[in-house]
C-alpha cells in the first residue's frame, strides 16, 4: 500500500477502469486480425449477445482464417442449469435456451458515480439483470498497478483490503466507516475484473471495442493437440501505457467463463490456482525474469467449481503487452490436420499467417524489417527473448511444469502459471508437475523444451521465410500462397528451415549463455565476466548443492556472510562455522559425509575468494562489504515455496476476510524478496521477536520437510 500511496501523490491523471484511454485502431488486435465469422464485427457481436448468446461460448473449431473470437465474460457453472418453469415445457427448446442465457447476459448500461469526465467517450459498462454474483476482492497488486497501470483509479480498494499482515488480521471497523469517497471507482473495478460487468464501445464510438479470446494450437507434452485457444481467458481491455504511448497493456481475465475454445470445460478457475498465478507473476518480475504481470484477484464464493474437489471460483487479472503465443502461429500452419470428438485442427491458412506475422513484427515485437521481410526476424527475436527468459528460470531455480508450445509467449514472457515450483533441495532432474511422469519438463530439460517450442515456430513460419528469400528479402503480399501447389510450398518450407535453423540454434545458445552468466554473476556478487566462471565457480557450486542435498536458495543467500579472510589459519573456527551452516541446509543430515563435504567446500571457497579478491579496488574492507551487499541484492531472502503457497491458500479458503491480509503481505514479500525479512541477521530467538517479525522469519524458512519437492497437478 505504501508504494501505491506514494504513486498516488504524483501528478498523474487517473481514470476509472471504464475510462482508461483506448489505443488507436492501429494498435488494437481486434482491428487488425480476423475475427471468428460467427461474430464478424463488434456490432454483430452485440446482436449475437442479445439474440443467440450461446454462439459466443459454444465450443467449435473456428474457420481456418480466424485469429480470435469476440466473447464476453460469463462466470457461471457449466453445463448450464437451464430448466423451464415446472409444467411449462417450451415449444421451441432452442429459443428458450437462448432467451434464458440472454436474460443473464451483461447487456444493460448502468451509470455509476465513478468519474467519466476524464475521458470524452468512456466505454459502456454493461451489467446483467438476472445474474447476481457475490464478488470479493482478495488482492490488488501494488507493483503491477505501479508499473503497468499507474493511471488506473482503484478508489478505496486498498482500504477495503485492510492492513497487510501475517500476524494481525483483525478488521478495524472504524476505518471501514470512512470508506465512502472512492467507493464507486472500486465497485466498478471489481465488477469488471470479477467478470460481472462488460466494457464495450458505444455505437457511435470512433474506436470500436469488445472483449476477445485468442485462437491457438500447440504441442502438449510433445504431441500435436490441434486447436486449443483461450479456453478460460478473456482479454477485457487494452489501454495505452502512460509512460510509453507506443506501448499497450492488455488486461486479461483468467477464469471468467467459457469461450469457443473451452471444449468440454467450464472456463472457470479456483482460488487455489488464481492465488498461485497472482503471486508468482510478481515474484518473477522482482527476480528480474520476463513475465506477465498481476493486477487483481477476485473470488466468487458462491460459485462452486469441481476439480479434484469442489472449490470456490476465482478470477485473476493478468497484464501483458500481448498474450500471443508460439501456438498462435502453429494454428495457421499446422504440422497436421485432424478431427476428433471435442477438438481437431483446421487446414493451414497461409494468408492469415501473413496477417499475424505482420501484426506481431510491427506491433508486438517491433522488429526492423530489412527489405520488408519479417519471417526470419520474428523467429530470431522470439528466440533471443525466450532464451533469456529460460536462462532466468535456470539461474533462480524456477520450474514451469508445462512448457507446451501454446504456453510459450512470442514475447519471451513467462505465462500460464500452473504446476510451477521454485527449487527447494537442488536436484537438476526435479519434476514439479506430477502429471509429467516421464520428466519431459524437468528443471534440467527446460532450455531444451523452449528450443523445441522455438523450432515449432520456425517450422510454422518456414514457408514465409523461404518465399521472402525468393523475393529478394521482400515481404510476401496478400494472397501470397493462393493457387500455389503443395510442392512449391514444401520447397519454401525446406528453404526457410535451411536458411534459419543453424542461425537460431546458435543465437539461442549465445543468448542463453550470456543471460545465464549475467544472472549467476549477480548471484555471486561479481561485477566482471570471466571465461572460467561457469566451469570453475557456478557448476561446481551447484554440484555441491546436489551432492549434499542442500537448499538452493538458502545456500546462495549464505554466501553474503563469507569473507576471504575466513580462509586464513587464524579464522579456522569461523570458517568451520560458516561451512557448518551449509550443512544445516541439507534435507538429509544422515546422508552427509561431513569430512568429505567440508573439504569440497574448502576447495570451492578458495576459488570464490580468489575471484572476489580479484575485483577488489581501493579499501578492501569497504569493497568486500559492497560485494556482500550485491550478493544480498541478488539472492532472495523470501522465496515463494510450495509450502508457503499451500498455507496462504488454506488461510484464504478458510476465511477470506483475514486470509486476504496474509495474501497481501505475502505479495509484498514476493515483490521485495531481497529485503531482510524477519530481522535477518538478528540472532535473538523467536520468543524475543514481535509477532509479525516472527511470522516473517517463519515464512522465509523451508517449512515442513514433507513439502520439499511437492508436486502439483495441471489443475493448479
Amino acid at each position: 500500500m505504501r508504494a501505491f500511496r506514494q504513486l498516488s501523490s504524483m501528478s498523474i491523471q487517473k481514470y476509472p477502469i471504464s475510462a482508461l484511454p483506448l489505443p488507436p485502431p492501429s494498435k488494437l488486435l481486434i482491428h487488425n486480425l480476423n475475427p471468428d465469422p460467427a461474430t464478424p464485427s463488434v456490432s454483430a457481436f452485440h446482436d449475437t449477445r442479445k439474440t443467440a448468446p450461446s454462439i459466443q461460448r459454444r465450443a467449435r473449431i473456428l474457420s481456418p482464417e480466424a485469429h480470435f473470437s469476440f466473447v464476453a465474460p460469463y462466470p457461471v457453472s457449466f453445463p448450464y442449469d437451464i430448466q423451464p418453469p415446472e409444467g411449462e415445457e417450451p415449444a421451441d427448446r432452442s429459443a428458450f435456451l437462448e432467451k434464458w442465457l440472454s436474460d443473464r447476459e451483461a447487456l444493460h448500461p448502468k451509470t455509476t458515480a465513478a468519474r467519466t469526465d476524464l475521458n470524452e467517450k468512456p466505454l459502456q459498462k454493461l451489467y446483467p439483470e438476472k445474474r447476481e454474483q457475490r464478488m470479493e476482492l482478495l488482492g490488488l497488486s501494488e507493483t503491477g498497478l505501479r508499473d503497468c497501470l499507474p493511471h488506473l483509479d482503484v478508489g478505496d480498494a486498498f482500504e477495503l483490503l485492510g492492513k497487510f499482515s501475517l500476524s494481525d488480521c483483525s478488521v478495524n471497523e472504524e476505518d471501514r466507516k470512512e470508506m465512502k469517497e472512492d467507493e464507486a471507482a472500486r465497485q466498478e473495478l471489481i465488477a469488471v475484473l470479477g467478470g460481472h460487468a462488460v466494457l464495450v464501445s458505444a455505437e457511435d464510438a470512433e474506436v470500436k471495442f469488445a472483449p476477445w479470446s485468442l485462437r491457438y494450437s500447440g504441442h502438449q507434452f510433445g504431441v500435436w493437440a490441434g486447436q486449443l485457444g483461450d479456453g478460460r481467458a478473456i482479454s477485457v481491455l487494452a489501454t495505452l501505457d502512460p509512460k510509453d504511448p507506443d506501448s499497450v497493456w492488455e488486461l486479461q481475465l483468467k477464469g471468467a467463463g467459457r469461450t469457443p475454445f473451452a471444449r468440454s470445460a467450464d472456463g472457470l478457475a479456483v482460488v487455489r490456482s488464481s492465488i498461485r498465478e497472482y503471486l508468482c507473476a510478481e515474484a518473477m518480475y522482482a527476480l528480474g525474469i520476463p513475465t506477465s504481470r498481476s493486477l487483481a484477484i477476485i473470488s466468487l464464493p458462491d460459485l462452486p467449481v469441481l476439480r479434484e474437489r469442489t472449490e470456490a471460483a476465482s478470477i485473476v487479472t493478468r497484464l501483458a503487452p500481448s498474450f500471443i503465443r508460439i501456438g498462435s502461429f502453429e494454428a495457421l500452419n499446422p504440422p497436421a490436420q485432424m478431427f476428433f470428438f471435442g477438438g481437431g485442427q483446421q487446414a493451414a491458412d497461409l494468408d492469415a499467417l501473413r496477417m499475424l506475422g505482420e501484426w506481431v513484427s510491427d506491433n508486438v515485437l517491433r522488429v526492423p524489417r530489412n527489405g520488408g521481410a519479417w519471417g526470419r526476424a520474428i523467429v530470431l527475436e522470439a528466440t533471443k527473448r525466450n532464451a533469456r527468459m529460460v536462462a532466468g528460470w535456470q539461474a533462480y531455480g524456477f520450474m514451469h511444469g508445462v512448457i507446451n508450445t501454446d504456453n510459450v509467449s512470442i514475447l519471451g514472457l513467462t505465462i500460464d502459471y500452473g504446476p510451477y515450483a521454485f527449487m527447494d533441495v537442488f536436484d537438476p532432474m526435479h519434476i514439479c508437475n506430477h502429471t509429467d511422469g516421464e520428466g519431459r519438463y524437468a528443471y534440467k530439460h527446460q532450455p531444451a523444451m523452449i528450443m523445441f517450442a522455438l523450432r515449432s515456430l520456425l517450422t510454422a513460419l518456414a514457408p514465409v521465410i523461404g518465399a521472402e528469400a525468393e523475393l529478394g528479402n521482400k515481404a510476401v503480399g496478400e494472397g501470397w500462397a493462393k493457387d500455389v501447389d503443395e510442392e512449391k510450398i514444401k520447397g519454401w518450407r525446406e528453404k526457410g528451415i535451411e536458411l534459419v535453423e543453424k542461425e537460431f540454434e546458435t543465437l539461442f545458445h549465445a543468448e542463453y549463455d550470456e543471460a545465464y552468466g549475467e544472472h549467476m554473476r549477480k548471484r555471486f556478487g561479481l561485477k566482471n565476466p570471466a571465461d572460467t566462471d561457469d566451469s570453475a565457480l557456478f557448476a561446481p557450486f551447484l554440484a555441491l548443492l546436489a551432492d549434499q542435498r542442500l537448499d538452493f536458495h538458502l545456500s546462495f543467500r549464505h554466501l553474503a556472510t563469507f569473507r576471504p579472510a575466513l580462509l586464513s589459519p587464524a579464522s579456522a573456527d569461523a570458517l568451520a562455522a560458516f561451512v557448518e551452516t551449509f550443512f544445516g541446509f541439507t534435507s538429509d543430515p544422515g546422508y552427509l559425509q561431513r569430512d568429505v563435504a567440508t573439504q569440497s567446500w574448502l576447495r570451492w571457497l578458495e576459488k570464490l575468494a580468489a575471484r572476489v579478491e580479484g575485483e577488489v579496488e581501493g579499501d578492501a574492507d569497504a569493497a568486500l562489504e559492497k560485494w556482500a551487499e550485491r550478493v544480498r541484492a541478488a539472492n532472495p531472502r523470501f522465496v515463494l515455496r510450495q509450502w508457503v503457497l499451500e498455507e496462504v491458500i488454506a488461510r484464504v479458503e478458510a476465511d477470506a476476510e483475514s486470509g486476504k491480509r496474509v495474501l497481501g503481505k505475502i505479495m509484498q514479500m514476493a515483490s521485495s524478496p531481497f529485503e531482510q525479512w524477519g530481522a535477518e541477521g538478528d540472532e535473538r530467538p523467536d520468543t524475543e521477536l514481535d509477532a509479525e517479525t516472527k511470522e516473517e522469519r517463519r515464512f522465509c524458512g523451508v517449512g515442513d520437510k514433507k513439502m520439499l519437492g511437492f508436486q502439483c497437478s495441471c489443475s493448479s
